[in-house]
């Protein structure tokens, strides 16, 4: 690929992402949605059930707000990532998406700006909760936070693919809300953010070692727990969850460009 091919795909991907970063900063609310449900999901969860739910390989005096802080961290990226994708939508609706793709812009360069857009609001979510981790007894250094950031950022791009997937072939926000719902929170609570897959039936550990975001979850807690209590609580290594994750970002990428190339509605 030459200098000028080069530009006319990251052009477009610079714009919009740009585009993505500067309407999710002008609507405050978005914000407060996104970062504070799943907050409070924390401190009410995490502080209901305290010290007495202690599954396997919790460490004593690590109660609930340590186990449940990861899965927290997830639900942030999840919302954050999802909630990008209905600026397709919305998009669509204005006569911008029109415009784009009669614009002589790669297909792929649209597919990109979004969600890469997506995963940078996730991350910055994200990073915002993390620095929070010291109210629930996890300390969190300059190696963890980049090492978590690396984390968030691969399950926001696989989300941000799949928001982006479903948002392409919608008109209706109502109705990408309610398959949105249906689909992933019955995938963040079999991640193990709830309850760990130690203690689980084993038709819910099947499900839950076939769950992508189970992946997302285990590479979190290898990075914040370190490797010995991730592995009490039943976690795969740290390597096997990169790989499942970045297959999965890998995989529905490339859907999403292959759908975008085709067309699909408009």
């Amino acid at each position: 690929m030459n200098a000028g091919n080069a530009l006319a795909v990251a052009l477009p991907v610079w714009s919009l992402f740009a585009r993505e970063v500067l309407r999710f900063v002008r609507q405050r609310n978005r914000i407060v949605g996104a970062l504070g449900t799943p907050l409070l999901f924390w401190v009410l969860l995490g502080s209901g059930f305290g010290r007495s739910f202690s599954p396997p390989g919790l460490e004593a005096g690590m109660d609930y707000l340590a186990y449940f802080f990861p899965g927290t961290l997830l639900l942030v990226v999840l919302f954050t990532a999802i909630f990008s994708s209905i600026s397709i939508i919305e998009d669509r609706k204005d006569g911008f998406l029109q415009g784009v793709l009669v614009a002589p812009v790669p297909r792929l360069s649209i597919v990109a700006g979004k969600v890469l857009g997506g995963t940078a609001l996730a991350v910055a979510q994200g990073l915002l909760l993390l620095a929070l981790a010291p109210l629930a007894g996890l300390p969190v250094g300059w190696t963890h936070f980049l090492a978590a950031g690396g984390v968030m950022a691969l399950t926001a791009m696989a989300l941000s693919a799949l928001g982006f997937l479903w948002a392409w072939r919608t008109d209706s926000v109502q109705g990408f809300h309610a398959v949105m719902n249906l689909l992933l929170m019955p995938m963040w609570l079999l991640s193990g953010a709830l309850f760990p897959s130690t203690g689980a039936s084993p038709w819910v550990r099947a499900v839950m070692a076939v769950n992508p975001l189970t992946y997302g979850l285990a590479a979190l807690r290898r990075v914040l727990y370190g490797p010995a209590i991730a592995a009490r609580l039943g976690d795969p290594a740290l390597a096997t969850a990169l790989l499942v994750l970045s297959a999965f970002v890998v995989l529905l990428s490339a859907l999403a460009v292959r759908m975008a190339r085709r067309g699909g509605r408009v």
